[in-house]
Order: structure tokens, then sequence, then C-alpha cells
């Protein structure tokens, strides 16, 4: 989906290709009508003439390939240090010789950066409240109040009615 400030939706980005390349429109005339730059023009109605209008579509940004991030074997000795012996970032980091920060993003990642989240004994997340379906826990609480007469309190019933 589009974000608001986007210059072009899907559909317009079909438009501008159709003037483009079926109604053979000038690139930049184009462009100046859709208020986009001629690059831009450009690469929609090449995707258009490869894909059709399916390539009208919003693409994900996100890269491909993340290079820098963790290996997944490291990933696997920052949470059994974790896990096992309730370490910090800056102690882990120190076994392991890489940067607490990215210990602690890998912590993050993992949601497990809190101590007070696992538990004691066993090591593993704390998970309160696990019913099967919702409505299967209530929980109510009872407060007593004075007297309350019959039919409602003063605010109901006024202050001489409401005193017994």
């Amino acid at each position: 989906m589009s974000h608001a400030n986007a210059a072009l939706t899907p559909r317009a980005r079909l438009r501008l290709a159709k003037l483009i390349v079926e109604e053979h429109w000038p690139v930049a005339t184009a462009a100046k009508m859709f208020m986009v730059s001629p690059p831009t023009a450009r690469k929609w109605a090449t995707r258009f003439r490869a894909e059709g209008p399916a390539g009208m579509a919003d693409r994900s940004s996100r890269p491909s390939t993340m290079p820098t991030r963790t290996p997944p074997a490291v990933v696997k000795q920052i949470v059994a240090a974790r896990w096992r012996r309730r370490l910090g970032p800056a102690q882990i980091a120190g076994e392991l010789g890489m940067p607490a920060s990215t210990v602690h993003a890998v912590l993050v990642r993992c949601r497990i950066n809190r101590l007070a989240r696992l538990d004691r004994v066993t090591g593993e997340p704390i998970r309160r409240y696990e019913h099967p379906h919702p409505g299967s826990l209530i929980h109510v609480d009872v407060t007593k109040f004075g007297r309350i007469p019959d039919g409602g309190g003063h605010r109901f019933v006024g202050r001489q009615q409401g005193m017994k």
C-alpha cells in the first residue's frame, strides 16, 4: 500500500505507463502531467512493458540480503548463554569477543532482553494468563461499600432520604 506522501499510487502508475507505452506520449510530457521526474516515469513505463499491469503494484523495500547480520550460529551461542547462565549483554559480548550493542540487538530480536521475563528456575520466558480461548479467564475485583439503601444512594434519592 502506498504511503500518504507517495507521488503515484498503483492506479496512477498504470495510467502514466499506459500514456507513455500505448498512447506514445513523450516521457517528459507525461512525467510533467503526473508531477514526477522523467526517470521515474521511464521506470514505470519500462516495468509496464516487462510485467504489464501487475508490475505497477507496490514492492517491498526490504533488502534482499543483510551481509552484516549476526550469523545464526552466533545467535544460538548468545541465546544459550542468556538462558543457561543469565548473563547480561556486556558479559556475553566479552566472552564471544563482539560488541555489547550487537549482543543486545540479538537479545531484543529474540525477545529475551529482560531477565525479569525469564523464569529463574527453568530459564524459559514466563507466559502468564495463557488460556485456550478468549473468555476462559474472568477476573473480577470486588469492593465492599458502606450501607447503600434500597433504591440507590443519595445521588439518586437525595441526602435526606439516603440517611436512615
